[in-house]
């Protein structure tokens, strides 16, 4: 009988396990700065994270950049969001307008923005600068059926794997994820149910701002789709059936660029269900990554769980488009800079007593 080839098998990604070596110098180079040890709370743990991922005890933040995929969702139709369909592309040229908040938080840390369109149910003219990788003008509606085809899912993961290549190229390796997709909320809380193992009740949120009853009416609706679902928790089925072709495209995106070595920096709920779905095909791709936030959409905290994710911020946010990111991201660079700048004891000729000077 011949031997087909698992969903797993497809996914051609070579992610290395960090390496341990420079634990230890990574620690004292952290612990002998001038200040009690631990002093700087969070800001060691991202230091220390950015020297395993960069193995060297000067990491750097080069050409930083912040890509915002977006596709349209047929479940949207359904109104499981408080917004029509329609604002993901309106949204998209508020973008390129520079009014988005996405917009301003980039500009504001100066940062290479870009934009990618995976699936909008709108044609955009040439001179706006978004990247083309439109799969198909949104997905199907998986109250009926699956979201995509396979050969949809793996085209959008090998897309997002080369707009990470083409960025890498230009010398980055920092790289944040965003998402826009009206919809895109309801599934990541499918995505999250079957790969988490989690009743969707838990996983449902409000999304744009739905009220108890809309939630309700999103819950029924999202659960009609599972109830016609059977293929268990393959994640590559799992995003076929229920996945955004902006989706697909970041969990492709996010394992090249792990392949790459480069640094990622996690939003929120949806950013983080590519993850996990990421992290289903190669755990290694959780090592690469800093959690920049919980967001304030009930279940993601129990995505940030299964994956033993620590957030940097917890202040409300959950509007997506990595603006919880942004709003981390001179956290990150003050981690950095002080592992770079700040002298040790034995440099400032500074006691290491904390008892004579603290």
């Amino acid at each position: 009988m011949e031997k087909t080839e698992s969903n797993k098998d497809m996914m051609k990604f070579e992610i290395s396990c960090l390496s341990d070596k420079l634990d230890k110098q990574l620690c004292e180079k952290i612990d002998t700065k001038t200040k009690p040890i631990g002093a700087l709370g969070m800001l060691e743990k991202i230091a220390f994270q950015m020297g395993r991922i960069q193995n060297t005890l000067e990491p750097q933040i080069k050409k930083p950049n912040v890509v915002v995929f977006a596709g349209d969702h047929g479940i949207a139709d359904d109104g499981v969001s408080f917004y029509p369909k329609s604002v993901s592309f309106q949204m998209l040229y508020n973008y390129m307008q520079g009014g988005a908040a996405i917009s301003v938080f980039s500009r504001q840390h100066n940062i290479d923005f870009k934009v990618v369109d995976c699936g909008v149910d709108h044609d955009f003219e040439p001179d706006l600068n978004i990247i083309n990788r439109k799969i198909a003008y949104g997905t199907n509606n998986y109250r009926f059926g699956p979201a995509m085809t396979k050969e949809q899912c793996l085209k959008g993961i090998e897309q997002g794997a080369q707009i990470m290549e083409d960025i890498h190229k230009e010398d980055c390796n920092f790289i944040t994820f965003g998402e826009k997709g009206i919809g895109n909320t309801s599934s990541a809380a499918l995505i999250l149910s079957l790969l988490g193992d989690i009743p969707l009740d838990e996983c449902v949120g409000r999304g744009t701002g739905l009220d108890k009853e809309g939630v309700k009416s999103k819950y029924d609706l999202l659960n009609e789709g599972l109830s016609k679902y059977n293929k268990g928790n393959d994640p590559i089925d799992v995003l076929t059936h229920f996945g955004g072709f902006e989706i697909v495209t970041i969990v492709g995106a996010m394992l090249k660029a792990a392949e790459l070595k480069m640094t990622l920096l996690i939003d929120g709920f949806i950013i983080t269900s590519a993850l996990l779905a990421a992290f289903k095909i190669n755990p290694k791709v959780r090592e690469y990554c800093l959690f920049a936030h919980k967001s304030n959409e009930q279940a993601h905290i129990k995505m940030l769980n299964i994956l033993g994710a620590d957030p940097i911020l917890d202040i409300g946010m959950r509007l997506g488009e990595a603006t919880g990111a942004m709003v981390c991201y001179p956290i990150v660079k003050s981690a950095v800079q002080f592992m770079n700048e700040m002298a040790s004891f034995q440099e400032a000729g500074v006691s290491e007593s904390s008892e004579e000077i603290f």
